[in-house]
């Protein structure tokens, strides 16, 4: 077997690989012998078939398969006598003239990029400092209760935090469009579902009221046809409901599974759960500014066919989050997050192997029970992970990247940095 490789731009290969002729053939006269011992064809006892009679039958069909079989298992051993490392699949060429025993292909691939890691000596980094308070508590006591909340009809004009009951009926210059025109509708006015400027308008309203509400749609509406445009909405207030919020007792405290309904066992739980929370936050904080970090100090070539393979899987993440949608979504929308997963896994997989970093199994169950204990019932969730190779390497990447970011962290320069429950969690989910 002879190889050849040429380097193209970037991290492109050209890899010509040229097979012994006398291995092939061999191969194929032992596979048409194998096939002349049980060959039926008219005319033909079993077995008797002339292999003359095969060759013409069955011979290209199986120089076929014997030549695909030898480019996969000399492709594997000339990138390893080249010590190449491919970041994806080869495009293979075939290059075969049985006249002059030729038999060779070339494989196009990308490699991997040879990566000199750099540490994080010299660069800071911020230990966020929190602890949830009383104040805390009292806070998320108040969301619990807004989603816990009902509406009661009132006879006054609506304010913001009401609930309105409209019928609506929106054009654009004179012409209606589809979606602009509803029945019954609840609106919060203040909750900001609606365009910018429509549920102000609707402010003082009042039962039986009729009002003219004119919107502009944002530049970037979704819908291209109503982008930027002016709209008019004929809108009839039929409903206007105040918001009734439980009384924090016994019952609403057994409606979130504290069965005896005793208020400080409740406040422990949402307690217990949002230090749990606050916990997370600060680690994927700390694990944020490493990565950027780590991203900054080694720039990498990217192999394209892992950007574009990692934009499909965003691709197709998001479209599983809009309950499996069906709509095109340009590949440039993912293409700069795509860009920064391929970089970061190129770099922490260097990181490990640099720093002989491997998932330690007891990481693993302690991560594996981690998210179980957020389940009903947590075994099963253990279970369903043990079950299946590929969902707990998963979890091991993901304690690989935890002791990578905890061995970078011993270089850097870690400042603690006095933070709220609030800023952690409200402002993160901002961004």
């Amino acid at each position: 077997m002879q190889v050849t490789v040429e380097t193209g731009e970037g991290l492109a290969r050209r890899m010509k690989v040229e097979l012994p002729p006398e291995e092939i053939e061999q191969e194929i006269e032992k596979r048409l012998r194998d096939v002349a011992r049980s060959a039926r064809l008219p005319g033909f006892r079993p077995g008797k078939v002339p292999m003359r009679v095969l060759r013409q039958r069955f011979g290209e069909s199986v120089r076929g398969e014997v030549f695909s079989e030898m480019v996969s298992s000399s492709f594997s051993k000339a990138i390893s006598q080249e010590q190449l490392q491919p970041a994806g699949m080869p495009d293979i060429e075939p290059d075969v003239d049985q006249g002059e025993s030729r038999y060779a292909y070339v494989a196009k691939f990308e490699v991997l990029p040879q990566i000199e890691l750099q540490g994080l000596e010299g660069k800071e980094i911020k230990r966020p400092v929190a602890e949830v308070t009383d104040a805390d508590i009292d806070k998320m006591i108040d969301r619990l209760r807004e989603q816990r909340k009902t509406w009661n009809a009132v006879e006054r004009a609506g304010a913001d935090g009401d609930r309105l009951t409209i019928s609506f009926e929106g054009s654009v210059d004179g012409e209606a469009f589809p979606g602009g025109s509803g029945e019954d509708v609840p609106l919060e006015l203040g909750a900001g579902r609606m365009i910018s400027g429509f549920e102000e308008q609707l402010v003082g309203a009042s039962a039986g009221d009729e009002r003219d509400v004119e919107v502009t749609f944002p530049e970037d509406y979704p819908a291209e046809h109503l982008a930027g445009k002016q709209a008019h909405f004929k809108v009839r207030v039929k409903e206007v409901a105040e918001a009734v919020l439980p009384e924090i007792d016994a019952d609403m405290i057994r409606s979130f599974g504290v069965e005896d309904g005793n208020v400080e066992k409740f406040r422990a739980d949402i307690r217990q759960n949002m230090e749990r929370e606050l916990k997370q936050r600060i680690e994927a904080n700390v694990k944020n500014q490493v990565m950027d970090a780590l991203v900054e100090a080694n720039p990498v070539d990217l192999p394209a066919v892992l950007v574009a393979e990692e934009v499909k899987a965003l691709k197709e993440q998001t479209l599983r989050g809009a309950g499996g949608a069906t709509m095109e979504l340009p590949d440039s929308l993912f293409e700069e997050s795509a860009r920064r997963r391929v970089a970061l896994g190129l770099i922490i997989a260097e990181a490990a192997k640099r720093h002989d970093i491997s998932p330690v199994p007891e990481r693993v169950r302690a991560a594996v029970d981690e998210m179980a204990s957020t389940y009903e019932t947590p075994q099963a969730v253990v279970d369903y992970y043990y079950a299946d190779r590929q969902r707990l390497a998963s979890v091991e990447s993901l304690v690989v990247e935890e002791m990578v970011v905890e061995h970078m962290l011993e270089q850097a320069d870690v400042r603690d940095e006095p933070r709220t429950f609030a800023e952690l969690t409200e402002n993160a989910d901002s961004a």
